[in-house]
């Protein structure tokens, strides 16, 4: 059965982007994303990293659909269309504007995060769904539609910026499934206890 996996890097003080991330800005300033991502990816950011990093990007690489938010897929042009390979779901209370017409893998949701997840397994098949963005994995949480988070804890302080868990309605519990510790981050895996 496919699991919900939130995947996201993050800075040690919470935060997933510098500050002013925006559409013209994705990341923030400062050179936030670059950092963020350098666990992954040499220093020029072409070649995947080998050993533990390499087979955690191949992992995430290995998902069957993508679910994000609007703002999230908006700021990368719906990644041109292509995510890996897999249909893209887009979370989101409007009608999708006219760039994602230019993209076959792309599929708006709006009537909620429950309908766009399960839209989302549907596609994955037996793989695991990708979760992307801050607010999507806030409401995946909150309707218990999001199952584990594999959560890339960069040793870095931003200081400001987008934190992942700004606004959360309740509290959380989480399970720690695995940690894999290397120099450039410490990778957590959790499972949410529904």
């Amino acid at each position: 059965m496919s699991a919900s996996v939130l995947y996201m890097s993050m800075s040690l003080d919470g935060y997933i982007a510098g500050p002013n991330d925006e559409p013209g800005n994705p990341g923030g300033d400062g050179g936030a994303v670059e950092r963020l991502h350098e666990w992954g990816y040499t220093a020029d950011g072409n070649v995947r990293r080998t050993g533990p990093a390499g087979e955690l990007a191949d992992e995430m690489e290995a998902t069957g659909a993508v679910l994000a938010g609007r703002r999230t897929v908006e700021q990368v042009d719906h990644w041109k269309g292509d995510h890996h390979g897999v249909p893209i779901v887009v979370v989101s209370h409007r009608p999708p504007g006219p760039s994602a017409a230019n993209y076959p893998l792309v599929t708006y949701v709006t009537d909620g995060i429950a309908s766009a997840m399960a839209q989302a397994k549907a596609s994955a098949g037996d793989r695991n769904v990708m979760v992307q963005g801050a607010y999507t994995a806030q409401r995946a949480l909150e309707a218990g539609v999001l199952d584990e988070l594999e959560i890339h804890q960069i040793p870095v302080l931003f200081g400001s910026g987008r934190r992942l868990f700004e606004a959360l309605p309740s509290r959380v519990e989480l399970e720690i499934v695995r940690v894999i510790d290397t120099p450039e981050a410490t990778h957590i895996r959790y499972r949410v206890r529904h």
